[in-house]
C-alpha cells in the first residue's frame, strides 16, 4: 500500500483526484485484494497546524499538491502561493514524489503567474522527486460555477435559461479534471520528474457556449448527444452533474390510446446497451459508481427508490419512481447510485449505457450509498 497526500482536496482537482484513488481501493476490495492506496486529504486549514501537517506527510510516498489560492487581491495571490509550497516544502518527511498542480498562466508578468511559478521553485528545490504539472483551463463535475471557471459558469446559465453574454475572440484549452488527476496520480506512480503538460482542447468560448447550449435542447428533449467522442462525454457529463438533485426525475411523454401505451425509452447516444432487469421485494441492486459511463435507469414495472450520493460525500439525493409514470433517472458520474424494490411485486428496470460492457474494463466500482 503506498500513502498519498492529496493537498487542496476539497477542491476541483483535488476531490477528482481523491475519487479516483477511492475508485481503485474500491475495486480493490471488490476483489478481495488489498487496498492500494492510503489516501490522506487535506483541505487548507492543515497548513495552519504544524503537527497536523507534519504528521500527515510522515512516510508518504507521493504527495499531489493542489491547494493554492488563485482569487483574493494581488499582492495575496502572489505571495500566498509560494508561502503554501514553502510549508509543505518544510514539512516533507525525506523525498517524496511531489507533483504539483501549475498553471499555463505560470511565469507570466501577473501576480498569480509569478506566484505560481515560484512555488514551483520552492517545490523542485524541496524534493528530486518532483513533476511540474503544467495545466491549462479545468472543467469537470463539481466545478463551482461563478467562481474562476468559464465552463461551470455557462453551464449553470444555459441551465437557468440566460443569455451568457461571452467575448466573441475569446478561446480556452480545456481539460477534464478528471484527466489532469490521472495526469498527476500516473506522473507520481510511475515517478516522471521534470515539465508535465497534458492534451488539452482548444475551443472558442462561443463555440463552447453552442455546444452546451446543444446539449440543453437535446437532453430536455430526452435526446442523448453523441457520445463517441471522449471530450464530448466529458463536458457532456459536466453538464448532466449540474442538473441534480432537482432536475429528476423526468417525466416521459405517454401515448396512450386503446391498445395500450407507447413511450420512448432512450434516443439518441451514438450506440450502447440495453437491457433488463427484474428485481425482488426488499432488494437493492447497484451500489456503484462510474468515473465515465453515461448510464439511466428505466422503471417500468413495480416501484423503487433510486439513491444517489456524491463519491466521498455524506448527503444522499432519493427518487421514488414507478412504472405506472415511467419517468427515467440518469446516474450523474462520481456519484454512487442504488436502486431498490420498495413495491410489493417484482420490479423490472430498463438500464441504459452508452458504450458496450467490457469485463476488462468495466468502469464500474463498488461503493454502498447508504452506510
Amino acid at each position: 500500500m503506498k500513502r498519498v497526500v492529496i493537498t487542496g482536496a476539497g477542491g476541483l482537482i483535488g476531490w477528482h483526484a481523491h475519487a479516483r484513488l477511492h475508485a481503485a481501493n474500491c475495486a480493490a476490495g471488490f476483489k478481495g485484494r488489498a487496498a492500494p492506496w492510503d489516501i490522506v486529504a487535506l483541505d487548507h486549514a492543515a497548513f495552519d497546524d504544524d503537527v497536523a501537517l507534519a504528521t500527515a506527510l510522515k512516510g508518504t510516498d507521493m504527495v499531489l499538491h493542489f491547494a493554492g489560492v488563485n482569487r483574493a487581491a494581488d499582492e495575496v495571490v502572489e505571495a500566498a502561493n509560494p508561502a503554501i509550497a514553502q510549508r509543505l516544502a518544510d514539512a516533507l518527511d525525506g523525498w517524496p514524489h511531489v507533483v504539483y498542480a501549475n498553471s499555463t498562466h505560470a511565469g507570466g508578468d501577473t501576480p498569480y503567474g509569478r506566484g505560481k511559478a515560484r512555488a514551483a521553485e520552492v517545490l523542485s528545490a524541496a524534493t528530486p522527486r518532483f513533476t511540474n504539472l503544467i495545466l491549462p483551463h479545468i472543467f469537470g463535475e463539481g466545478a463551482r460555477p461563478h467562481y474562476n471557471n468559464v465552463t461551470a459558469t455557462l453551464i449553470a446559465q444555459v441551465i437557468a435559461g440566460d443569455t451568457p453574454s461571452v467575448n466573441p475572440e475569446g478561446r480556452v484549452n480545456l481539460l477534464h479534471a478528471g484527466a489532469a488527476a490521472g495526469a498527476a496520480i500516473d506522473a507520481a506512480s510511475s515517478g516522471l520528474n521534470g515539465d508535465l503538460a497534458p492534451d488539452a482542447r482548444d475551443i472558442s468560448v462561443p463555440q463552447l457556449l453552442q455546444v452546451l447550449q446543444g446539449f440543453h435542447t437535446l437532453y430536455g428533449a430526452n435526446v442523448f448527444p453523441d457520445l463517441s467522442d471522449n471530450f464530448t462525454r466529458q463536458l457532456f457529463n459536466s453538464y448532466r452533474a449540474a442538473t441534480y438533485p432537482g432536475g429528476w426525475p423526468r417525466p416521459l411523454t405517454l401515448n396512450s390510446d386503446a391498445r395500450g401505451t407507447l413511450f420512448e425509452a432512450v434516443k439518441g447516444g451514438g450506440g450502447g446497451q440495453t437491457f433488463l432487469s427484474t428485481t425482488k421485494p426488499g432488494v437493492t441492486r447497484g451500489d456503484h459508481f462510474h468515473l465515465g459511463k453515461v448510464e439511466r435507469f428505466l422503471v417500468v414495472q413495480g416501484e423503487a427508490i433510486i439513491r444517489i450520493r456524491k463519491v466521498l460525500s455524506d448527503e444522499v439525493w432519493e427518487y421514488r419512481v414507478t412504472g405506472d409514470a415511467p419517468a427515467p433517472v440518469d446516474m450523474p458520474t462520481l456519484h454512487t447510485h442504488s436502486i431498490e424494490n420498495v413495491g410489493g411485486g417484482d420490479l423490472l428496470t430498463l438500464f441504459w449505457t452508452h458504450d458496450l460492457f467490457d469485463p476488462e474494463n468495466p468502469d464500474t466500482y463498488a461503493d454502498k450509498v447508504l452506510p
